[in-house]
Protein backbone atom coordinates (compact mmCIF):
# COMPACT_ATOMS: atom_id res chain seq x y z
CA UNK A 1 0.00 0.00 0.00
CA UNK A 2 1.50 3.15 -0.82
CA UNK A 3 2.89 4.96 2.08
CA UNK A 4 4.17 1.77 3.92
CA UNK A 5 7.26 1.82 5.38
CA UNK A 6 10.21 -0.78 4.87
CA UNK A 7 12.73 -1.79 7.13
CA UNK A 8 15.50 1.16 6.48
CA UNK A 9 12.43 3.62 7.52
CA UNK A 10 11.95 4.43 3.47
CA UNK A 11 9.24 4.52 2.21
CA UNK A 12 7.98 1.21 0.39
CA UNK A 13 7.01 0.05 -2.88
CA UNK A 14 3.49 0.32 -3.49
CA UNK A 15 2.24 -3.41 -1.68
CA UNK A 16 -0.37 -3.75 -4.28
CA UNK A 17 1.31 -2.81 -7.08
CA UNK A 18 3.46 -6.41 -7.71
CA UNK A 19 2.94 -9.90 -6.64
CA UNK A 20 4.94 -11.05 -3.83
CA UNK A 21 4.95 -14.72 -5.16
CA UNK A 22 8.88 -15.87 -6.33
CA UNK A 23 7.00 -16.52 -9.81
CA UNK A 24 5.27 -13.73 -10.92
CA UNK A 25 7.96 -11.76 -9.14
CA UNK A 26 10.90 -13.30 -11.49
CA UNK A 27 8.72 -12.75 -14.63
CA UNK A 28 7.44 -8.95 -13.29
CA UNK A 29 11.45 -8.47 -13.45
CA UNK A 30 12.10 -10.30 -16.97
CA UNK A 31 13.88 -7.74 -19.51
CA UNK A 32 13.78 -4.55 -16.93
CA UNK A 33 17.90 -5.04 -15.66
CA UNK A 34 16.94 -7.12 -12.30
CA UNK A 35 18.15 -10.31 -12.36
CA UNK A 36 15.62 -13.02 -12.22
CA UNK A 37 17.03 -15.40 -9.55
CA UNK A 38 18.23 -12.66 -7.08
CA UNK A 39 15.76 -9.90 -8.08
CA UNK A 40 18.83 -7.41 -7.22
CA UNK A 41 19.71 -4.52 -9.84
CA UNK A 42 23.24 -3.87 -11.22
CA UNK A 43 22.12 -0.30 -11.26
CA UNK A 44 22.79 -0.01 -7.66
CA UNK A 45 26.67 -0.13 -8.25
CA UNK A 46 26.57 2.76 -10.09
CA UNK A 47 26.66 4.33 -6.58
CA UNK A 48 29.32 2.72 -5.57
CA UNK A 49 31.65 3.19 -8.29
CA UNK A 50 31.28 6.94 -8.34
CA UNK A 51 32.74 6.97 -4.94
CA UNK A 52 35.57 4.94 -7.09
CA UNK A 53 35.58 7.34 -9.87
CA UNK A 54 36.26 10.05 -7.62
CA UNK A 55 39.06 8.66 -5.54
CA UNK A 56 40.73 7.71 -8.62
CA UNK A 57 41.11 11.17 -9.69
CA UNK A 58 42.70 12.45 -6.71
CA UNK A 59 46.49 11.91 -7.66
CA UNK A 60 46.19 14.29 -10.66
CA UNK A 61 43.28 16.46 -9.07
CA UNK A 62 43.33 16.71 -5.28
CA UNK A 63 40.94 19.11 -4.72
CA UNK A 64 38.38 16.47 -5.79
CA UNK A 65 39.17 15.02 -2.17
CA UNK A 66 36.56 17.28 -1.21
CA UNK A 67 34.13 15.91 -3.97
CA UNK A 68 34.70 12.28 -2.54
CA UNK A 69 34.29 13.85 1.14
CA UNK A 70 31.07 14.84 0.08
CA UNK A 71 29.82 11.39 -0.93
CA UNK A 72 27.26 9.25 1.36
CA UNK A 73 26.73 5.70 1.25
CA UNK A 74 23.07 5.18 -0.02
CA UNK A 75 21.18 2.06 0.92
CA UNK A 76 19.36 0.18 -2.31
CA UNK A 77 16.15 1.52 -1.23
CA UNK A 78 17.63 5.36 -1.25
CA UNK A 79 19.40 4.77 -4.40
CA UNK A 80 16.89 3.74 -6.53
CA UNK A 81 14.15 6.52 -4.86
CA UNK A 82 16.94 8.82 -5.83
CA UNK A 83 17.45 7.54 -9.46
CA UNK A 84 15.91 7.94 -12.75
CA UNK A 85 16.18 3.85 -12.94
CA UNK A 86 12.80 3.97 -15.25
CA UNK A 87 11.31 0.56 -12.63
CA UNK A 88 12.85 1.96 -9.40
CA UNK A 89 9.66 0.87 -7.85
CA UNK A 90 9.80 -2.62 -9.06
CA UNK A 91 13.68 -3.06 -8.61
CA UNK A 92 12.79 -1.55 -4.93
CA UNK A 93 9.74 -3.69 -4.26
CA UNK A 94 11.87 -6.70 -5.78
CA UNK A 95 14.35 -5.87 -3.49
CA UNK A 96 12.80 -5.89 -0.52
CA UNK A 97 11.43 -9.18 -1.69
CA UNK A 98 14.96 -10.96 -2.88
CA UNK A 99 15.69 -14.14 -1.14
CA UNK A 100 17.82 -14.23 2.04
CA UNK A 101 20.44 -16.28 0.46
CA UNK A 102 21.54 -13.34 -1.51
CA UNK A 103 20.22 -10.71 0.15
CA UNK A 104 22.21 -10.95 3.09
CA UNK A 105 25.27 -11.51 1.41
CA UNK A 106 24.85 -8.38 -0.76
CA UNK A 107 24.01 -6.08 2.53
CA UNK A 108 27.53 -7.91 4.25
CA UNK A 109 29.25 -6.81 0.93
CA UNK A 110 28.16 -3.39 0.66
CA UNK A 111 28.80 -2.67 4.13
CA UNK A 112 32.23 -3.69 3.68
CA UNK A 113 32.60 -1.14 0.67
CA UNK A 114 30.83 1.74 2.18
CA UNK A 115 33.63 1.12 5.31
CA UNK A 116 36.59 0.77 2.99
CA UNK A 117 35.21 3.92 1.39
CA UNK A 118 35.09 5.98 4.45
CA UNK A 119 38.82 4.86 5.70
CA UNK A 120 39.66 5.01 2.03
CA UNK A 121 38.84 9.05 2.13
CA UNK A 122 40.65 9.69 5.26
CA UNK A 123 44.19 7.49 4.81
CA UNK A 124 44.00 9.62 1.71
CA UNK A 125 43.01 12.63 2.83
CA UNK A 126 46.10 11.97 5.76
CA UNK A 127 49.17 11.10 2.88
CA UNK A 128 47.54 14.21 1.11
CA UNK A 129 49.27 16.24 3.40
CA UNK A 130 52.58 14.64 3.06
CA UNK A 131 53.03 15.63 -0.96
CA UNK A 132 54.60 12.36 -1.97
CA UNK A 133 53.13 11.44 -5.33
CA UNK A 134 54.00 8.61 -4.91
CA UNK A 135 52.69 7.56 -2.14
CA UNK A 136 49.60 9.42 -2.91
CA UNK A 137 48.92 7.68 -6.31
CA UNK A 138 49.92 3.98 -4.18
CA UNK A 139 47.48 4.78 -1.67
CA UNK A 140 44.82 5.54 -3.46
CA UNK A 141 45.03 2.61 -6.09
CA UNK A 142 44.89 0.30 -3.28
CA UNK A 143 41.72 1.70 -1.65
CA UNK A 144 40.41 1.27 -5.34
CA UNK A 145 41.23 -1.61 -5.79
CA UNK A 146 40.30 -2.96 -2.46
CA UNK A 147 37.32 -1.85 -3.29
CA UNK A 148 36.73 -3.12 -6.49
CA UNK A 149 36.86 -6.73 -5.49
CA UNK A 150 33.79 -6.24 -3.21
CA UNK A 151 32.22 -4.55 -5.94
CA UNK A 152 33.04 -7.54 -7.99
CA UNK A 153 31.54 -10.19 -5.30
CA UNK A 154 28.30 -7.74 -5.33
CA UNK A 155 28.07 -8.04 -8.80
CA UNK A 156 28.67 -11.55 -8.03
CA UNK A 157 25.65 -11.95 -5.84
CA UNK A 158 23.24 -9.66 -8.06
CA UNK A 159 24.00 -12.23 -10.93
CA UNK A 160 23.24 -15.40 -8.66
CA UNK A 161 26.55 -16.18 -6.75
CA UNK A 162 26.42 -16.55 -3.42
CA UNK A 163 30.14 -17.28 -2.67
CA UNK A 164 31.45 -14.57 -1.25
CA UNK A 165 35.17 -14.03 0.49
CA UNK A 166 35.88 -16.00 3.57
CA UNK A 167 36.58 -13.81 6.98
CA UNK A 168 40.63 -13.96 5.82
CA UNK A 169 39.91 -12.34 2.92
CA UNK A 170 37.96 -10.12 4.36
CA UNK A 171 40.16 -8.93 6.81
CA UNK A 172 43.17 -8.53 4.58
CA UNK A 173 41.41 -6.14 2.76
CA UNK A 174 40.24 -4.39 5.57
CA UNK A 175 43.29 -4.27 7.28
CA UNK A 176 45.71 -3.93 3.85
Amino acid sequence: MAGDINKDGEDAAPAGAFSRDPRALAKLVQGKNIHEETLLATDYLNHLNEIIMLLDMIPSMPECLEDAKTWVPKTYVQHFRDSGFADKDLAIFAYENAPERYRRPFESTIAHINDLAAEGIAAIEKVLETGEQGRIEETVATISRNMQKFIDVASAIIHGDVRTMDQAEIDGIMTG
